[in-house]
Parts: C-alpha cells; structure tokens; sequence
C-alpha cells in the first residue's frame, strides 16, 4: 500500500494568515507582538516567500486565540473520534521534511500520531528534548538514529523505539537516503504541545 500519496492536503498559509490577522484587526507587528515571531519573518509568511514550521504555526495559533487546524482550510473541531482518509491528511512542509498529521491535530486526547519524511542529515536540533507522556518510534523506511539519555538506537525500516518522553532524546536521519518514520506521542500533560520539538532543524547536532 502506498503510504505517501502526492494528493495529500497541503497547507497555504499566507493567505489564511493574512485573513486571520484581518478578521481579528491586527497589524502584522502587533501579530509579531504576540507571537514572539520577527514581522519580517510574518510578512515573508503572508506573501509566500517562505515555509513555515510546524513550531511557527503553534505559535501563531496560540497568539490568535485559534487550533491549529484553522490554517488548514478547514474549522474542524477537535473530536473523540477522528476518522482520516489518507489523501486527506494534513502536510506540513518544514526545513529538511514534511510532517503529515494523522488526525491527532483534530483528536480531543493526549494522543498525537503523525509522520515524518525527512532528508539525509535531517535532526531535531543540537539540544536534547524532555516532555511529558510516552514515545513512540517506528521507522517504515531509510534509516533513523535515535538518542536516549547518552544511548544511542539505530532504527531500520521495521525497528521500533518505546520510551518515556520524560528521559532526554534526540534524533537524526544518519542514512543517505530519505527517511519516514510514524510517531506516536502520548499521555503529555494539558496544554503541553511536545509535536514541535520534534520537527527537523537545520545544522549538525553535537556529538
């Protein structure tokens, strides 16, 4: 079965955003205010000269007051039973991947699946991350190193990775190949959003 299909929704933010901020009589430096983003940063957004990241997209819902959900098209509340056929799944292009939501963007529990395809050399950032909840890693294709307090877990397609999220990790696409990998996260505490720590940065992480 085909797993990642090019008709898979994908998101055109500057639009929205700019009807967002509209709607709700902000000036883009008022947004950047709030934000905590730069108003070039938000304007380059607007006029589709860049891509934002998952992480950036958390932080403009939440200064607007809205799900993230809303900048994909679609006012979809959150639900307790999320049904999502593949060619509907949300995509979300980022430096050096794509994150596909699995419906947990639209699921009223602590429970968010999704997947990442991510390029040779693709990583989560220097820095170690720690959340609440439990983790949960399969690796459907390429290669993918993962880092659990200093101990190192090479995953091929079929290797799986379970831990608690609490326990410093990181991770990186040693392979030359492109990588997808199924998260799963879950049990996180209220309020907490651990899904954007998990999107590729750019750069080496430290060794």
């Amino acid at each position: 079965m085909e797993l990642y299909k090019n008709d898979a929704l994908s998101v055109n933010v500057g639009p929205r955003l700019r009807e967002l901020r509209s709607e709700r009589n902000l000036s883009i430096r008022a947004l950047a205010r709030k934000s905590g983003l730069s108003a070039n940063a938000l304007s380059m957004i607007e006029r589709e000269k860049t891509s934002p990241s998952v992480s950036t997209l958390y932080k403009l819902a939440d200064a607007m007051g809205v799900p993230i959900t809303t900048f994909f098209g679609k006012d979809v509340e959150q639900d307790s039973i999320v049904f999502r056929k593949a060619d509907e799944r949300t995509r979300v292009p980022f430096q050096r991947g794509t994150w596909e939501g699995l419906g947990g963007e639209n699921f009223i529990g602590h429970m968010e699946p999704f997947v990442l395809t991510l390029e040779s050399g693709a990583n989560s950032g220097p820095h170690t991350m720690v959340h609440t909840g439990h983790e949960f890693v399969i690796c459907l294709r390429g290669e993918l190193e993962y880092q659990v307090e200093g101990k190192y877990y090479n995953l091929e397609a079929g290797d799986s990775l379970m831990f608690s999220a609490r326990l410093r990790h990181r991770w990186r696409n040693v392979g030359g190949n492109v990588t997808n990998v199924l998260f799963l996260l879950s049990g996180f505490a209220e309020g907490e959003r651990p899904t954007p720590m998990h999107m590729a940065k750019s750069g080496k992480q430290d060794e």
